[in-house]
């Protein structure tokens, strides 16, 4: 009886959508409103945060901030054996690099690794900005707290570490903060070049910036909504006949809004309405908002998966404003603005997304389809290290997110009978042995 009720157990692990560990609930629970709250006032108090603003005070400018976000990833390092591995990237970049930097600057990013038991150079990354700027992105001086934008995304990248630090993963978790934003989101650059010349194996971006308001500048009041940025498809490619062939591929085949951003962003959100229903994360089919930018971006630009996660509803009097008030309206990025109970649930949010990704193992490759004329969908994928079976996902071609799964064990072909390869679109992903799965893979070759 108890072997028949195992197998049921499993069964049910497997052919269910969700994913099931306990301890993510737990992660959810150990992430800390007054730890955020503390760190966004500490953030915000260092008056400007400012790229080009003071290196040399220890209580004003982005010098003080950045060593004290190094000191508090070094505190946690020391509280869990030392588990991190911390320090400083930085690249000089020269005044008139663009009209926003009016004199030489270090750009220094913090970098915290968690290295990963089984796979040290595949990493799940969240980032948050250091820097903050008003009216005049030039004005390195003035007041500018930027406790939203985006001290809210930092303090959450550190609480992160913070929970996270307590468990042991089997891929690298780095936590990261990232300057230069404001002024041309130099320090994504650095890190993605950084990232690249070590050869790191990137599994995603999970780019914080501005996930502490529920007030829009529109009236709108919500605490459960957030927004999930991602491009459709890789933009590095700049052969023009592998241009050619892949948007032949996508013409006949498909994967307009498969690419790998994209499958990370369903990730996220499939995580999210597995382990918090509660919260309701909005897939947005958009690289940024409109004609702008976040610290994902660089990365995208050298071929990584990246995503920005955020609020849904921004209030712009509180966006690059000089702090003023006018006509009965308090302009400026300030601390009381921030809805902390909100910036717990986007920080969990990030936290449950990387404990899954590091739990699992790497994505199948080489994943090919085939169907064409039948009534049936095919599929052949490699196998790889650390799977015991693997998952077909499928939805319906107007469908932003895997609405259908099906275990099919630890083989590396199936065929999904009487399902119509016209009618739907595919995907395969891992699973491990406690059912953390990879995100899924859109295929990359057609079989006959």
């Amino acid at each position: 009886m108890r072997r028949i009720s195992f197998i049921l157990i499993c069964l049910f692990i497997f052919n269910s959508n969700a994913q099931t560990d306990p301890k993510i609930y737990d992660i959810i629970d150990a992430v800390s409103e007054d730890r955020l709250r503390q760190d966004v006032k500490t953030l915000a108090d260092f008056g400007t945060r400012h790229t080009l603003s003071d290196t040399l005070s220890d209580t004003r400018g982005i010098g003080a901030a950045r060593r004290w976000i190094k000191s508090q990833f070094d505190n946690i390092s020391k509280d869990c054996g030392d588990c991190l591995e911390v320090f400083f990237q930085k690249d000089l970049v020269k005044k008139g690099a663009n009209q926003r930097i009016i004199k030489d600057v270090m750009v220094v990013n913090v970098v915290a690794i968690q290295r990963g038991t089984k796979y040290p150079n595949r990493y799940i990354i969240m980032s948050g900005d250091i820097d903050s700027r008003i009216s005049d992105p030039t004005n390195f001086t003035d007041d500018s707290p930027g406790a939203n934008d985006n001290a809210t995304g930092m303090a959450g990248a550190i609480e992160a570490a913070r929970v996270l630090s307590k468990y042991k993963f089997e891929s690298s978790i780095v936590y990261l903060g990232l300057s230069g934003e404001e002024q041309g989101l130099f320090g994504g650059q650095g890190m993605a070049r950084y990232a690249k010349e070590n050869n790191w194996e990137i599994i995603g971006v999970l780019n914080n910036d501005m996930i502490g308001n529920i007030e829009g500048v529109d009236g709108v009041i919500d605490n459960r909504t957030f927004r999930i940025f991602s491009e459709p498809i890789t933009t590095d490619i700049t052969d023009a006949e592998q241009l050619k062939r892949a948007a032949r591929l996508r013409r006949f085949y498909g994967g307009e809004v498969d690419g790998i951003s994209r499958q990370l962003a369903r990730y996220v959100h499939q995580t999210t309405k597995t382990y918090m229903p509660e919260m309701n994360p909005v897939m947005v089919y958009r690289l940024d908002r409109f004609g702008r930018g976040g610290h994902h971006r660089p990365f995208n630009d050298i071929g990584f998966a990246g995503i920005r996660i955020m609020e849904a509803h921004e209030n712009y009097t509180q966006q690059h404003q000089d702090i003023r008030t006018e006509n009965g309206i308090n302009y400026g990025d300030t601390f009381e603005h921030v809805n902390f109970p909100y910036c717990k649930k986007l920080t969990a949010v990030n936290a449950i997304t990387m404990a899954n990704i590091a739990s699992a193992p790497p994505a199948p490759t080489n994943v090919g389809i085939g169907g064409i004329v039948e009534a049936s969908a095919k599929f052949k994928w490699n196998k790889v290290d650390g799977a015991v079976g693997y998952k077909i996902y499928w939805r319906d071609t107007t469908s932003a997110t895997w609405d259908n799964s099906r275990y099919v064990g630890d083989v590396s072909e199936h065929t999904l009978k009487g399902i119509v390869i016209d009618n739907f679109l595919f995907g395969i992903a891992a699973v491990g042995k406690d059912g953390h799965e990879s995100v899924v893979v859109f295929p990359n070759k057609i079989i006959r």
